[in-house]
């Protein structure tokens, strides 16, 4: 069930890409795939087609994303991950003493003392 909801989804995704793509904000995108709107889908343009068809694919791609997330659920109880079966808190291993590198700054207090 869950692949068949997926498949469903995935399509209505591409076809909803496609649609938004078509409708065209004063003749944008739709003039590049074969001229004007009054020409293509008839003289009243594009408008009242293509709402609907996105409105359509809007409506699937909602159902489509809720019914995946109930068919999925919540499974974290079924302890098969390595987190959910740890005994408690694990300290590091100790680090050895390490000289930090970096920059030594000389005490200027003694540098001024020194040069008197």
């Amino acid at each position: 069930m869950e692949t068949i909801v997926i498949t469903i989804h995935v399509l209505a995704c591409i076809f909803l890409i496609a649609v938004v793509l078509l409708q065209s904000g004063h003749e944008g995108m739709g003039v590049i795939f074969g001229g004007g709107s009054s020409t293509m889908f008839g003289s009243s343009g594009a408008g009242g087609l293509l709402v609907r068809i996105t409105a359509g694919l809007a409506a699937v791609f909602l159902v489509t994303s809720l019914t995946y997330n109930v068919l999925t659920g919540n499974k974290v109880a079924d302890a098969d991950s390595i987190m959910l079966e740890a005994d408690g808190i694990v300290t590091p291993a100790p680090v050895e003493d390490q000289k930090v590198p970096g920059v030594k700054f000389l005490d200027t207090e003694k540098e001024t003392k020194k040069s008197e």
